[in-house]
């Protein structure tokens, strides 16, 4: 036990004194936090999709009968309605009230609402704000509690319409919630959660993809930084008759101190979300603290753990693989560099394929395949293509130093010329996160392409005319009543009748000013009309409805007749049409409240296109964004710290220059060629070619790669090269400095 102490001990001041064991713990320590966040990622998915379906079974309505001889005691009126935010997600909108007896309430309500009252969850009012949906479905009685919400970002919303709620037709009598009233059988939800989210097995591939291998690769380059030290190191103790366990001692002192506080901090981040729900950036959602706690255990304790071990692991082996070249004092041959001018080759027609092949495929499911076969063989020959260009640039580079007597240009171009290998391990990790961040910008934009076309379509699309679908029956005093809150629109009423095969006729019913602003003609009392309406807002209403482009029917109508037909709700699928004779927009968050006051049950009502689709792609497709982001970051980093552990490998060998030139200058120099001109090169054309790479799938008019995207993501790459070029500047000189009294 005191052999195995001084083993670790040894290991911990041998990692304090290596030229590269600050590069090298702060590897260690990212690999393991980021490891571990990623596993515990993976458990905080199932813990959110288990405690979600949860909390939906729990809430399920128990459908019961109201049939002679079935009545139950105690029973609930329910209807289940839909509404949406401008340009947001659709979210339910449950119409109850008590129907007999001791009527049960849904989970989350305390309390009766009042006729007329609404209970609103806690992200739609903040979501609804701007709407003023606190007031769109009556006065406020409260928001919904957290065990009626399958997750904290639900949107929901319970409404006790003023009038009641009579049970037949689409109103059903429920009897209880849950398995304890009868129900509990999955997927028999009325939110929109599980129709809107993706299955579970793909956001854990979203997570393995974009986290947890960006981690492995993080890990395999702290594996490997300050390799060549550590070689000799286990050499030295296996030739004085240390075992491999004495030899995995000492890696895991020299590698323990950075990797238990990777995992510390680690599940000290995850714990803070055991405590609390954490709203989650960019994606806006929030994380239930309630969910986690079922796995808390996994996610805490275990995942850390997991990660800790993992990276452990992998030091030790890394540390007992066997070497080639630690026996020997020959210096090792640059042979193994002459593939990487072949691979070169290759590259620009892997990026040809990439780009150009999917145009030439057959089929979709071809075309993608092409695509990530010239993705993939992209990133496996830029890497050798960038360095062969530096090197072949470093042999110009050292013909022109040797001319002007720049000795620090000379070292850094015969160093270039001589290690395309390094140059190449260098700029691997910039230009293969370059290309990840592309593809999940360019990806971003196919899930919520539909709603941006959407929002497109309405930024071009005239507002000044709504549809309004009445929900229940209604009286046509209640029609004139809302028309007449709306003085400034025209009112007309489309009805549809089917006919044979499925086709049929659509009226147009108004009076001559509401016809006139359609442009319309005013018949004295019907005409047939052919063709595709001229008046854009019509041609909206049609394309946006189930109406199509039938025949069209013109019937001059006065206000009683109008109101009256739209009240009847009969089978001619009426739809109230509110148009403004000055063509300015009419407000649908105002409208949508004037119906609630003036119906019983409120009233659908939309402009044309409004209601978007896309929209939960739209979002879900900000998680690949974010984790795409985050991928981004440690792959960078892994990228940096491998470029710093190859300087720092070839530091010690220039420190004689500051004799040899008289001051420190040439390792300045030196660094700024050696780090900072490969970096710069694989920042400026990683861009290029992942820009391009990204261009078949950014078809679209409007490419989600913009030109802001391609600056922000050249800046972050140059910048982190300056902040790389100034530490390795620093530490040569610091070695140099060091070396210089050693010589007196």
């Amino acid at each position: 036990m005191t052999l195995a102490r001084r083993l670790l001990a040894i290991g911990r001041v041998a990692g304090r004194r290596t030229e590269a064991g600050g590069v090298r713990f702060v590897a260690l320590f990212l690999a393991t936090l980021v490891l571990g966040l990623g596993l515990g990622s993976l458990v905080a998915v199932h813990a959110v999709y288990a405690g979600k379906e949860e909390r939906r079974v729990a809430r399920e309505p128990v459908i019961g009968s109201d049939g002679a001889g079935e009545r139950v005691a105690d029973a609930t009126a329910w209807l289940e309605r839909y509404d949406s935010l401008a340009g947001e997600r659709q979210f339910t909108v449950v119409h109850l009230a008590p129907h007999r007896g001791d009527a049960p309430l849904p989970p989350g309500l305390d309390r009766w609402p009042e006729p007329g009252q609404v209970f609103l969850s806690p992200e739609l009012r903040r979501a609804g704000a701007g709407e003023d949906i606190d007031h769109r479905y009556g006065r406020l009685a409260g928001t919904i509690g957290e065990e009626g919400l399958d997750e904290p970002s639900e949107w929901l919303a319970y409404v006790r319409p003023r009038d009641g709620l009579s049970a037949g037709g689409q109103v059903e009598v429920v009897t209880g919630f849950g398995p304890s009233a009868g129900g509990g059988w999955a997927g028999g939800d009325f939110g929109m959660g599980g129709s809107n989210d993706k299955s579970e097995w793909m956001f854990q591939a979203v997570v393995i993809g974009l986290l947890v291998l960006p981690a492995s690769v993080l890990l395999v380059v702290a594996a490997r930084t300050g390799a060549h030290a550590r070689d000799r190191r286990t050499a030295l103790v296996a030739a004085l008759g240390g075992r491999r366990t004495d030899r995995a001692l000492i890696a895991v002192g020299e590698a323990g101190p950075a990797a238990v506080l990777g995992a510390v901090i680690g599940a000290a981040a995850v714990g803070g979300a055991l405590l609390r729900d954490l709203r989650i950036p960019h994606a806006d959602y929030i994380l239930s603290s309630s969910h986690l706690r079922a796995y808390g255990w996994s996610a805490a304790v275990l995942a850390p753990l997991a990660a800790l071990l993992i990276v452990l692991t992998a030091v030790v082996l890394a540390d007992l693989a066997p070497r080639r070249g630690t026996s020997g004092t020959r210096p090792r041959s640059t042979s193994r560099s002459a593939w990487l001018p072949r691979l070169a080759v290759l590259c620009p027609l892997w990026i040809l394929l990439a780009v150009y092949g999917p145009g030439f495929a057959p089929a979709p499911p071809l075309r993608m395949l092409v695509s990530w076969v010239g993705i993939a063989g992209t990133v496996l020959t830029l890497p050798a293509a960038l360095a062969t260009v530096v090197a072949k640039a470093g042999v110009l580079l050292a013909r022109r130093a040797r001319a002007h007597h720049l000795p620090g240009t000379l070292v850094a171009g015969r160093r270039s010329s001589a290690h395309p290998g390094a140059t190449a391990r260098l700029v691997a990790g910039v230009s293969i996160a370059l290309i990840v961040l592309m593809q999940a910008i360019a990806w971003q934009g196919i899930f919520g392409s539909q709603a941006s076309d959407e929002q497109r379509a309405m930024d071009h699309m005239d507002r000044s005319t709504v549809s309004v679908s009445i929900d229940g029956d209604v009286s046509a005093s209640d029609v004139a009543d809302f028309t007449t809150r709306v003085p400034e629109a025209e009112a007309v009423l489309l009805t549809h009748r089917s006919g044979a095969e499925g086709r049929g006729d659509v009226t147009v019913y108004g009076d001559c000013a509401a016809l006139t602003a359609l442009r319309l003609s005013c018949p004295a009392r019907e005409a047939r009309v052919g063709g595709i309406p001229q008046d854009s807002r019509l041609f909206e209403l049609f394309r946006w409805t189930s109406y199509g482009f039938s025949p069209l029917v013109i019937r001059r109508a006065d206000a009683r007749t109008l109101t009256e037909r739209a009240a009847s709700g009969d089978a001619e699928q009426p739809v109230l049409a509110l148009v403004r004779r000055d063509g300015r927009p009419l407000s649908v968050p105002a409208l949508k409240r004037m119906s609630h006051e003036v119906f019983p049950r409120g009233a659908a009502v939309s402009a044309p296109g409004g209601e978007s689709g896309g929209a939960h792609n739209r979002d879900q497709g900000r998680w690949s964004a974010l984790f795409g982001m985050v991928g981004i970051a440690v792959l960078v980093m892994a990228a940096g710290l491998s470029a710093m552990a190859e300087f720092l490998r070839q530091g010690r060998a220039l420190a004689p220059l500051s004799v040899l030139t008289g001051g420190l200058r040439v390792f300045r120099t030196s660094a700024a060629w050696a780090v900072l001109a490969p970096l710069a090169l694989a920042g400026t054309a990683g861009v290029a070619v992942a820009t391009a790479l990204a261009a078949p799938i950014t078809n679209s008019d409007e490419s989600h790669v913009t030109a802001g995207l391609i600056l922000s993501a050249t800046g972050v790459v140059l910048v982190v090269s300056v902040v790389l070029w100034a530490w390795a500047s620093r530490v040569a000189v610091r070695q140099a400095q060091a070396w210089r009294p050693s010589g007196d």
